[in-house]
């Protein structure tokens, strides 16, 4: 198979073939650190960390790189609003965004540049772009010239003379044309700011990307990615500044993942829907948010609420119950007389097929969507094995369950979604030996033998009908702290800590 994915630079699917065999070049647009990232930027980080864990499932080695943009107008902003340092704003959220993406379950980057510690390699750019005639200073600014590049709109499809200048694209009458964008900013009181050939300042927000990527990555590289809300004008001028200064082709594939609502209406805090990751992974684990973002292919908009929330923890909820399920089955010996073969047989078809599902949903511009739709119907077929034959399972079944909830598990794995694993609870109480001996004729001395020797009696008792023995050894157990869970495995034994 394929991998296909959509690129944005020519707006159709293309094959995708890395610029070195075997190996992957990765950039993408990190945050910018002067509040909690919201809900909307995660699902950015979670849709290019879905992507960069396809991409090594498939034995490609990646080189992932993200930066943190540690200095910009925002970041100066809310250090005035507080009285304090620009840096410690910034060291502040960048350590908050490091332990939400960790808690998110994003796998941290091979590189993760700032912009504070590139600011010379960024000035050097600013001098190549300058000396090839794409850039002019003005009263200690340094702007790009956007006329001076013909290919200046090849990204998002823009005519330039159609173009108006805004969207973080300062209005400066000193401009030579409105869309020129800043490469250097001269210091105001109070801004951080770096020595440079054009006076004390401090970068344009568009040029650490251009810088990072190529120390990091060189040019070009495979795949830049973002929000489609950074298209235009940051990645348009990304391409234009990059191309400018080295007369090479910046990046081979552009990626950009889709816009996330709240209820159907656009996140504001105007409107009050304004939610932090933080606060949503206080309320639901990160598999639960994760399967939910990922059931919506990461180019399509996004309809985030607690309703699809719930949803996707149901949804967890049966992955993990019949993983969970066939685990117990493992650790009891299984000596039915076996379902039939037909069934058995269908069950290991339907694994096999999952797979070329899965893979084949993913190569196709990495639709997580369809991915998980494979792995919704094996646990579907999973259970309704186990329903239909759990009182004749024999080992051979219980070896074809196994495949399916490995397969289910490795599969979620691949995206990120991580399944509960069983630990170990306390110990049984010695007084289970006693309850064996009173009601299941048990006369040994070991709480594991007694344990097993009051499920059989009880299973016996419910055999034979005989409820008044069977719910003696069920409150007895229950007085020593021990439930009894009848499921398709069996019975499954929970001891209450204390």
């Amino acid at each position: 198979m394929t991998l296909r994915l959509y690129n944005s630079m020519g707006r159709a699917k293309e094959d995708f073939v890395p610029l070195v065999d075997g190996r992957v070049s990765m950039y993408v647009c990190g945050p910018t650190v002067y509040n909690h990232i919201h809900i909307g930027n995660a699902r950015t980080f979670l849709s290019f960390d879905l992507i960069r864990r396809y991409l090594e499932h498939r034995g490609f080695d990646v080189r992932f790189v993200q930066n943190i943009t540690d200095v910009d107008d925002k970041i100066i902003r809310a250090a005035a609003e507080e009285g304090v340092p620009a840096s410690e704003i910034a060291t502040r959220y960048s350590e908050a965004f490091l332990k939400a993406m960790s808690d998110l379950g994003v796998e941290p980057p091979t590189a993760q540049p700032r912009a504070t510690e590139t600011i010379g390699p960024m000035i050097a750019m600013v001098e190549r772009l300058i000396e090839r005639g794409h850039a002019y200073m003005v009263d200690g600014d340094v702007y790009f010239s956007v006329r001076s590049f013909p290919g200046y709109g090849k990204l998002s499809g823009r005519d330039i003379d159609d173009l108006e200048s805004g969207a973080r694209v300062d209005v400066d009458e000193r401009k030579t044309d409105p869309l020129d964008f800043a490469l250097w900013k001269s210091a105001k009181p109070g801004e951080p700011h770096w020595t440079s050939p054009w006076g004390e300042g401090r970068p344009g927000w568009h040029l650490e990307c251009s810088v990072m990527s190529e120390m990091e990555l060189g040019v070009p590289f495979d795949i830049h990615g973002g929000g489609s809300d950074l298209m235009f004008p940051h990645h348009e001028n990304e391409v234009a500044q990059s191309e400018a200064a080295t007369g090479k082709l910046f990046a081979h594939y552009w990626l950009h993942g889709g816009m996330l609502n709240i209820n159907a209406e656009k996140m504001s805090k105007s409107l009050g829907n304004f939610t932090l990751l933080k606060d949503v992974l206080a309320a639901y684990p990160a598999p639960i948010l994760r399967l939910m973002m990922l059931q919506t292919h990461y180019r399509s908009p996004l309809d985030f609420s607690t309703d699809r929330l719930e949803e996707a923890r149901t949804a967890y909820e049966r992955f993990a119950t019949m993983v969970r399920t066939v685990g117990w089955l493992n650790d009891r010996p299984a000596s039915g007389a076996g379902a039939p073969a037909t069934d058995r047989e269908a069950l290991s078809a339907a694994v096999a097929e999952t797979r070329v599902r899965f893979d084949e949903g993913m190569d196709d511009d990495f639709n997580s969507a369809g991915a998980l739709g494979a792995v919704f119907e094996l646990t579907r077929a999973a259970n309704g094995f186990l329903s239909t034959n759990e009182a004749a399972l024999s080992a051979a079944d219980v070896a074809v369950l196994s495949d399916a909830a490995s397969t289910v598990s490795e599969l979620l794995g691949v995206l990120g979604v991580t399944l509960p694993v069983e630990e170990a609870g306390p110990a049984l109480p010695a007084g289970v030996v006693q309850l064996a001996a009173h009601l299941a004729s048990y006369a040994g001395d070991d709480p594991s033998a007694a344990m097993d020797a009051i499920i059989e009696a009880r299973s016996d008792a419910r055999a034979a009908k005989d409820w008044s023995r069977a719910d003696a050894l069920r409150d007895g157990l229950v007085e020593l702290g021990i439930r009894i869970e009848d499921t398709a495995a069996g019975a499954r034994v929970t001891v209450t800590e204390g």
